[in-house]
């Protein structure tokens, strides 16, 4: 084992590695189990073997190696609603056409006729479920793009951001109007840090509907240099963008250097 810090759930293996050391060279320190983090590490560690197993399945036809898999993960379901006594995990048998949901809208007043070019429009490139970063190397998918994707499939929007200038909101000004007009709600705090951000801006996003902003003049006691965006579903499934580097104020100016700004983007579950 190579020496240094750890925070790894001691299995069989570990303990193996663990007794395999020399006791007057080397100084081991283990603790206890925190009760209220069990679930999280125990339930981390089991993900990491299934999906290992999962991944190493003998080799067979795509199809069929699927249906394995899921006749497997349903064993390992079927066997926590047994061992638990708890009919409630029924329900996440996985049904073994293997099949992801996508969407669920209603033919009722929709605004769009075809739903899979609909689809198209409003589903981010790197989807919902996964993180990704963006910086200026991203080939083929720009903050930009995400954004307005974002923006379209969301039903309530939070900006947290220390400047706001119209040359960046401008750009994403169709997709932020059309997601008002329909019923999302729109909430932005913003600040004059360093006189940075454009008054029409701020006059723009307050003449939105369903639209809220909030302006900080206090720059004497608060310097806030937040960048983040939060996008909220009614499906559940919520993403956030988190600045990790900063240095530009044109974040979304087309001719910006983005080589400055990067961006975490993060599935966010809230409670």
């Amino acid at each position: 084992m190579n020496q240094g810090l750890y925070e790894e759930l001691v299995t069989k293996l570990i303990n193996y590695k663990i007794n395999e050391l020399d006791k007057d060279t080397f100084q081991i320190k283990k603790t206890s189990i925190d009760k209220a983090e069990a679930s999280q590490l125990l339930s981390q560690h089991i993900g990491k073997v299934i999906k290992y197993a999962l991944e190493n399945l003998p080799k067979q036809k795509e199809i069929d190696l699927i249906d394995n898999q899921i006749k497997i993960s349903n064993k390992i379901i079927q066997f926590l609603r047994d061992e638990l006594k708890n009919e409630e995990f029924e329900g996440d048998l996985i049904e073994t056409e293997g099949k992801i949901l996508n969407a669920v809208f209603t033919k009722v007043d929709a605004h769009f006729k075809d739903l899979d070019l609909h689809l198209k429009e409003i589903t981010p490139y790197t989807r919902l479920i996964h993180s990704e970063l963006f910086t200026g190397g991203n080939a083929g998918t720009t903050l930009e793009s995400e954004l307005r994707k974002e923006i379209l499939s969301s039903d309530k929007i939070d900006l947290l951001v220390s400047f706001i200038k119209w040359k960046g909101i401008r750009i994403l000004e169709r997709e932020l109007r059309e997601f008002t007009e329909r019923g999302g709600k729109l909430r932005v705090i913003t600040t004059t840090y360093i006189g940075a951000t454009d008054s029409k801006a701020v006059e723009f996003l307050a003449s939105l509907e369903n639209t809220e902003v909030k302006v900080s003049y206090n720059t004497g006691n608060e310097r806030l240099h937040a960048k983040a965006y939060l996008f909220q579903r009614n499906t559940g499934f919520h993403t956030g963008y988190i600045a990790i580097v900063s240095g530009s104020i044109d974040l979304l100016k087309k001719s910006v250097n983005r080589n400055w700004v990067s961006f975490e983007r993060v599935f966010v579950l809230i409670i």
